[in-house]
């Protein structure tokens, strides 16, 4: 039985050299809104030892990031995506049919979707419902024709409506319309939370999920640094943003409150602010079993994550205790997430 344990342990291997999977740097692709943390413990894992590979770091979005990943294993394809919500059942399936069999789910800490405007700004205070009927294609079933947000709510100024945010590829987006279009589309007309539960989705979607394509809602791009300078350009603009970008950006932009709750460190970490997203890393157990710096790699970032941590100084908003001792325990026992868990 040993013998044979070891002749499967040194096929593993060879097969691992022969694919380049352990023969070059650390890859990860997918979301722009996890990028500056990945980054900065890529950053960090060079400066451990100076005789590692810089792992390579792309933004595609988390869309994106999933196509890529599940494209398949071995040397040329990506080691983890960077994902700014979780990994959806059909993205799942995908990965299994390209035979990305076993994937480790690792949520790495908490974000919340900012809405934020220049310092300059009308300073806005907006509710989901706001949002909802001044973004969405088809408020109420009817095509979206409000210019300003005093058009939505009277007690709003008459500012334009120009919203930049990221394309639909991004996960941000995906958790914009989750967690503040949907909640408002509800706010607005309570029958719409039984077209949910409707056996063809699309009525929900167009209902409650469909942004503007007027140029009410301006797509930016994935990379939230655009949405930024755009705001910088455009003081009556609104962004849709990872919070990470809106605290490093003080200076010159500001949170805009929702429900009456300011995108803030305290109100993100207790769960008070409606926008409250998890963040994630989804690996290729293949992959870390083949690739020591890769072990190395996730093991950093555990130790990075944490509370007065280097990734919290980034905007990283720490996951609860029991979050981050499971995610840790993901990582050295390689355990996998299973198709039931998944959206």
């Amino acid at each position: 039985m040993l013998k044979r344990l070891g002749l499967l342990t040194l096929a593993s291997v060879t097969l691992a050299s022969c694919d380049g999977t352990s023969t070059r740097a650390v890859t990860v692709v997918g979301s722009s809104t996890v990028l500056p943390f990945t980054k900065a413990v890529a950053t960090a894992f060079v400066e451990q030892d100076d005789g590692r590979r810089t792992p390579v770091v792309e933004s595609t979005g988390t869309g994106g990031g999933m196509v890529r990943f599940c494209e398949g294993v071995g040397g040329k394809y990506p080691d983890i995506v960077n994902a700014s919500r979780r990994m959806h059942a059909k993205e799942f399936d995908t990965c299994q049919a390209n035979g990305v069999k076993d994937i480790i789910e690792v949520p790495i800490g908490l974000d919340g979707i900012a809405m934020a405007e220049s310092n300059d700004g009308p300073k806005l205070t907006l509710t989901r419902k706001d949002i909802y009927l001044a973004l969405a294609a088809n408020p109420m079933g009817k095509p979206n024709t409000a210019k300003t947000w005093k058009d939505v709510n009277p007690a709003l100024p008459a500012t334009p409506i120009t919203v930049l945010g990221p394309p639909s590829t991004s996960g941000t987006r995906e958790a914009f319309v989750e967690l503040i279009l949907e909640p408002g589309c509800i706010a607005a007309n309570p029958a719409a939370k039984e077209l949910k539960t409707n056996p063809d989705p699309a009525l929900f979607d167009a209902a409650c999920r469909s942004l503007r394509k007027d140029g009410a809602y301006v797509e930016k791009g994935e990379d939230d640094n655009l949405i930024v300078e755009g705001l910088a350009g455009n003081r009556q603009a609104v962004g849709v943003v990872g919070y990470s970008y809106l605290e490093k950006n003080r200076s010159r932009l500001h949170g805009i409150p929702i429900d009456g709750v300011t995108p803030t460190y305290q109100d993100i970490a207790s769960g008070k602010y409606p926008g409250v997203r998890s963040l994630y890393l989804y690996v290729k157990k293949k992959h870390l079993d083949a690739m020591p710096e890769l072990q190395e790699f996730l093991k950093l970032y555990a130790t990075m994550w944490a509370p007065n941590g280097p990734l919290t100084e980034r905007g990283l908003i720490p996951a609860p205790d029991k979050v981050r001792r499971r995610a840790a325990e993901a990582i050295a026992n390689g355990y996998v997430v299973e198709r039931a868990d998944l959206p």
